[in-house]
């Protein structure tokens, strides 16, 4: 029986709540309980001084909001429930030892699991899992439906779940730190890939791939699970998946699942019968990693929604941004930024995978523990000028120079401080006919907020060029 949200929020007036990180998951939330009412205790790592105006405002509104910015007094504490903010590692020792004074540990996404109404899809990943669900999304809208569209990607959901009927779409994308501590899965779940991933914060690669793994081990018979056929740690996962698995696959021909035929054609096969659903040449979007996101987006909506519906989609959506964007051709030279990229396997198997010759890459930024050894020798075979910038840029120049391919005399590696030299460097030593990308293979932490700033500061410095 579904769990009513009006009585769940009903029941929180007499309670003590706790945010733990005040980012854009908790303060919808947050603001919908202090307006009912509740007792709200809100911290963050961050002082008072760097957190954003709009967000003190709506601290400094509410009598029944006790802050604690910088305070890590806050910790000892004892309230009803934690909110813990995704970035925050569900396994960390504050949030453990607050667990064990029995206070409720929970998060947005978990709570709007256990109260929405509809079909929920899941979409998870190491690369890829933002388009995906951005494509699922776009599908489902061109066949009628009303989709929700959020989790990792665009607005919280739990506060605008009261507007969510039981005939619509939710579409979220989840990262390993939504679901390491999820007990319920999505009806629909999709996992893109796995690849080393955020071992700055996960204790070992195990810890990762468990994470993961929650998507779709809470499932139920009648749920189904769609892995990628072509990635050996998600083929592995068949076998403990409780519902229906749907495979996708670049390489091989499945008898269930969706898959690329030497002709370039999408092929979906239920019950030993092929279906043509289109050429993979109808693709707006670049690239053989997004043939194959649309593979899995194919592969979870094949059987609710019209073949039209995905055709259309292919021929008009024209990607997320960020995501090998082009910004601009200048004195002969194309700029492309891929801020999203913040991985060595996302590099590899996309911008890297889709331009050849006379490349300049501009790589480098918070060092995620990963190791850059496939990447080095890829550059090696592909890129003509190397730009590095960030905290990786001497690790990623070291792994290029020992790398076994390595030759001085067609790759020029330059290092730099900052975006605008980046750009610079970039723009003055590509010859004509270059392409440009920003693909850095690493997150954004050490230089900016997120990726999106880095990928707007970069694009603003191309269109300065004169």
């Amino acid at each position: 029986m579904q769990k009513n949200y009006k009585d769940f929020i009903d029941k929180l007036k007499n309670q003590t709540v706790m945010f733990c990180g005040l980012g854009k998951s908790n303060m919808p939330f947050l603001e919908i309980l202090a307006k009912n009412g509740t007792n709200i205790i809100a911290y963050d790592d961050k002082t008072a001084d760097k957190i954003d105006d709009s967000i003190m405002k709506i601290l400094g509104s509410y009598k029944n909001i006790k802050c604690y910015l910088g305070d890590e007094s806050a910790w000892e504490l004892t309230p009803d429930i934690l909110m813990r903010t995704p970035g925050m590692n569900f396994h960390n020792e504050k949030i453990q030892k607050t667990r064990e004074k029995n206070v409720i540990v929970t998060s947005e996404m978990e709570i709007f699991f256990d109260y929405c109404p509809c079909l929920v899809i899941g979409v998870t990943g190491s690369d890829g899992k933002t388009t995906v669900t951005s494509i699922i999304a776009e599908i489902l809208k061109r066949s009628g439906k009303t989709v929700h569209i959020g989790g990792n990607i665009g607005k919280p959901l739990l506060p605008e779940i009261e507007k969510i009927n039981k005939n619509d779409i939710a579409v979220v994308e989840l990262s390993s730190f939504q679901l390491m501590s999820m007990r319920r899965s999505p009806e629909r779940a999709v996992i893109t890939n796995i690849s080393p991933n955020h071992l700055d914060i996960h204790s070992d690669m195990d810890e990762y791939v468990s994470a993961k793994k929650q998507i779709f081990l809470h499932q139920n018979a009648f749920s189904n699970t769609v892995l990628n056929y072509d990635n050996a740690e998600t083929r592995k996962f068949a076998s403990e998946v409780r519902g229906k698995v749907t495979f996708f696959s670049l390489r091989e021909k499945l008898s269930n699942g969706v898959w690329k035929d030497n002709k370039n054609h999408i092929i979906s096969s239920e019950n030993g019968k092929d279906d043509m659903i289109m050429n993979a040449g109808d693709i707006k979007i670049p690239g053989n990693h997004n043939i194959e996101n649309y593979l899995a987006a194919i592969a979870c909506v094949r059987n609710i929604v019209p073949k039209e519906s995905i055709i259309k989609t292919a021929k008009e959506f024209e990607g997320v941004r960020h995501r090998i964007e082009f910004v601009r051709e200048v004195g002969g030279i194309k700029f492309y930024n891929d801020s999203i990229a913040s991985t060595p396997t996302r590099v590899i198997n996309g911008a890297l995978s889709v331009f050849d010759g006379n490349i300049t890459l501009i790589a480098g930024g918070y060092d995620k523990k990963l190791t850059f050894t496939e990447l080095a020798s890829k550059i090696n075979e592909k890129v003509s000028v190397l730009v590095l910038l960030g905290n990786t840029s001497e690790k990623i120049k070291s792994e290029v120079i020992k790398s076994d391919n390595f030759n001085p005399d067609k790759l020029k590696i330059f290092v730099v401080d900052n975006m605008s030299e980046a750009v610079m460097t970039s723009y003055e030593n590509s010859p004509p006919r270059s392409t440009v990308i920003l693909s850095p293979a690493c997150a954004s932490f050490d230089l900016y907020k997120n990726f999106e700033e880095r990928g707007n500061d970069f694009k603003n410095l191309v269109n300065e060029i004169k």
